[in-house]
């Protein structure tokens, strides 16, 4: 197999360790790189690019960086293998960064091929920064692609340059080599593995780029599930399904399920966790069944709800029965021991403030575990641009290019909303006020909510590097404000801070009055 960089740069930068120190880099002909969202995430396409590069993949090394690394020190690891070509996969969490590296890459050695790929760069290729930096794009998929173009690049003798922009050729997913076996013995360690059983999608959803696939293309179940076995065996217990519809397929998804619970029922101390994103309006009693069987901590459901509003969802292609949505999300949360992550877009087409409330209420109500606040972002490619003009769309122009206002939400609205999805995720989404949180929301949860965040915000003037025993003491001083008794608001943070017992004295201790302790957090 091909070489690996151990540990992402912004890894050692977070311990303060120099790349020299703990890295010894290997001469290699190709280098495949990317700058993850995180260091717990490991890319699988470039994964997925090294296997099938056929017989340059003993020269190829994969190099892995995360948003802390320095630009220099990512081009001085990259140059330390002394490549001939340098891939990276471009994606709208990395491209600021990437053009960046490119771009020195480029002004220090000029006689190393750049090559880009990912979805940031398949789509209104031309007019991009980062392409102008680069000697070649692939677009779309690659597997097929990039290594014709390597041996081109790599070919002494060949007197004319390949085309500088190629269209990535899909071929049959039963001709490409799994990457599986890629992931190090680090990575099973420490990171949660992405694997995909399908790619593709059937549904034409505009805000997304998969409204451009065709249908949805299964891998081998039986070779997909034996690469799976393979990876348990080695100790991998975190999967994260990039399939983007899992419960498309009924016998394929219980299957998959099968799989997971014979696992668990054969060590229940070693459980095994796995994320899947499904289609909410699609539930067969088949299904719900063998979901009920998982135990706590071992299931989680993303669940793109998106809008409950059917004029917009009509408006973007997006097909939903609302009803059975709903009907599902109540099952799984009153039958099912499922982790639910739901998903609401602020800034849709058409919808305005008060329609994405009663869409944000309706879906309190049903519970979910999480529910994620988005904001609307221009993919490109995404067919969501034809609306820009009849519903006066504007985005921002730099990524991840967010909404900035509407012909529904103007841009001071916008930043509210902003401001409500962060605070959501403080207070809501960390679980660490499940006993407040319900008296916050009261019975008008979006207007109650939103209140709050506008209070936060002119409390702090911030949205971020709130210490949470802070964060604490301004919800009690909040719930003060709106008539909760001060014995309550007590015993709601003491329950909440059960467990965490070097912070529950500063937050709720006995000695100072709830004014006091405010003052002391607002310090």
């Amino acid at each position: 197999m091909g070489a690996f960089c151990p540990i992402p740069l912004g890894r050692f930068k977070r311990k303060g360790i120099g790349p020299g120190l703990a890295v010894i880099c290997f001469p290699m002909l190709i280098v495949l790189a990317t700058i993850n969202a995180r260091y717990a995430h490991a890319s699988l396409g470039l994964r997925c690019l090294l296997a099938n590069l056929g017989e340059l993949r003993q020269q190829t090394c994969i190099a892995e960086f995360s948003p802390a690394a320095d630009t220099a020190e990512i081009v001085e690891r990259l140059l330390a293998h002394a490549p001939r070509i340098v891939g990276f996969g471009v994606y709208i969490w990395n491209v600021a960064e990437t053009t960046w590296v490119v771009e020195m890459l480029k002004r220090v050695a000029p006689e190393v091929r750049i090559v880009l790929g990912g979805p940031e760069v398949s789509f209104e290729t031309a007019e991009q920064a980062i392409v102008q930096h680069a000697d070649h794009v692939i677009t779309g998929w690659g597997e097929v692609t990039l290594p014709q173009l390597c041996r081109q690049l790599l070919d002494a003798d060949r007197q004319a340059p390949p085309p500088r922009i190629q269209a990535g050729v899909q071929v049959s997913l039963e001709t490409l080599e799994l990457p599986y076996a890629l992931y190090a013995d680090a990575d099973i360690a420490h990171r949660t593995l992405y694997v995909e059983a399908s790619r593709g999608c059937p549904f034409k959803c505009e805000f997304c780029l998969s409204a451009l696939d065709k249908t949805a293309w299964p891998f081998n179940l039986d070779t997909f599930l034996g690469e799976l076995e393979k990876l348990h065996a080695r100790g991998a217990r975190r999967f994260k399904f990039v399939d983007r519809t899992f419960n498309l397929q009924i016998g394929t998804s219980i299957r998959i399920l099968r799989f997971l619970l014979d696992k668990h029922a054969a060590n229940p101390d070693d459980p095994v966790f796995a994320h899947f994103e499904v289609v909410p309006d699609y539930l067969p009693e088949a299904l719900k069944e063998i979901i009920a069987r998982f135990p706590s901590g071992t299931l989680q459901f993303e669940i793109g709800i998106q809008t409950w509003n059917p004029e917009v969802q009509n408006l973007i292609s997006r097909k939903q029965d609302n009803a059975k949505a709903a009907g599902n999300l109540h099952w799984l949360r009153q039958n099912s021991q499922v982790h639910l992550h739901a998903d609401l877009i602020f800034g849709l087409p058409g919808e305005d403030l008060a329609s994405f409330g009663r869409g944000f209420d309706r879906l309190v109500a049903l519970a979910p575990h999480e529910i994620q606040v988005g904001m609307l972002k221009r993919l490109r490619g995404a067919p969501i641009i034809r609306h820009s003009a009849g519903y006066g769309l504007v985005f921002d122009p730099a990524p991840p290019y967010q909404i900035l206002a509407t012909n529904c939400i103007d841009f001071q609205t916008m930043q509210r909303m902003r401001r409500f999805a962060r605070y959501w995720e403080l207070v809501a989404n960390s679980g660490r006020f499940a006993n407040t949180l319900p008296v916050l929301l009261g019975t008008q949860p979006f207007a109650s909510f939103l209140a709050f965040s506008d209070w936060l915000y002119a409390s702090t003037n911030s949205t971020h590097h709130i210490a949470l025993d802070r964060l604490a003491g301004l919800v009690g001083e909040w719930l003060q404000s709106r008539g909760v008794p001060e014995d309550r608001i007590k015993s709601l943070l003491t329950s909440d801070y059960a467990g965490q017992p070097s912070r529950t004295r500063s937050v709720v201790g006995a000695n100072p009055s709830l004014p006091q302790r405010q003052a002391q957090h607002l310090a």
